[in-house]
């Protein structure tokens, strides 16, 4: 198997490599991008909310900012700077919301259209090498004797087809990973969006209650 890979390589040329660069990247955003929304972004919103609320109800305030402070997540991090502001009144705590809203939610998003650069970049890699196979092709099928010449354009031709099929393999993947962590990121936002409106009704309702 590492010998047929390394003979397609070999086969394909110099810009085989560039694709295997852009493989790489494309693969380590993928990677990183999961790990996030596994851990950082699988916070279950309802049970953290309603951790939050027993917390507030029993007026242990402090104890919700620790459980916040517990995690990086970006539910987490809205939490902790509305309970942060609730002595300051309903309008400090909406605008700490908001502020940590604009803060958190790039990160939902970040390197993830990177992935369809990379597929734009890696199918025009692919053209480039299957032209420049192309152009070798020829070449050495014009000076090449008779006998060799089917030889010469059969070599050249598996070349060009390499770097077509790398190119379109890896745009392939960069594809379908866009997509699946594009839909991952839009769902953590709307669930980040519907937290952070509850969370500001909850703790509102904290402040109007305490005024009573």
């Amino acid at each position: 198997m590492v010998q047929q890979l390394a003979e397609f390589f070999r086969v394909g040329g110099p810009f085989m490599y560039v694709n295997l660069f852009c493989l790489v990247i494309a693969l380590a955003i993928v990677v990183e991008r999961s790990i996030f929304f596994m851990s950082k972004g699988s916070v279950n919103t309802r049970a953290f909310l309603e951790q939050i609320r027993k917390l507030v109800a029993a007026n242990n305030v402090d104890r919700a900012i620790k459980l916040c402070s517990a995690t990086e997540a970006p539910v987490a991090r809205v939490a902790k700077a509305g309970l942060g502001r609730l002595p300051r009144g309903e309008a400090a705590i909406t605008t700490a919301i908001e502020e940590t809203m604009v803060d958190v939610t790039p990160d939902l998003k970040k390197r993830i259209g990177a992935l369809w650069s990379l597929a734009n970049i890696a199918t025009l890699f692919g053209l480039l090498g299957t032209i420049m196979g192309l152009i070798h092709a020829f070449h050495d099928v014009a000076k090449a004797p008779a006998d060799q010449k089917a030889t010469m354009l059969a070599g050249s031709i598996s070349e060009a087809m390499s770097n077509t099929a790398l190119g379109l393999g890896i745009a392939v993947f960069c594809m379908i990973g866009h997509v699946i962590l594009n839909s991952a990121s839009k769902k953590q936002q709307q669930d980040l969006e519907a937290f952070s409106l509850k969370l500001e009704n909850l703790l509102s309702e904290t402040q109007t209650g305490a005024r009573t």
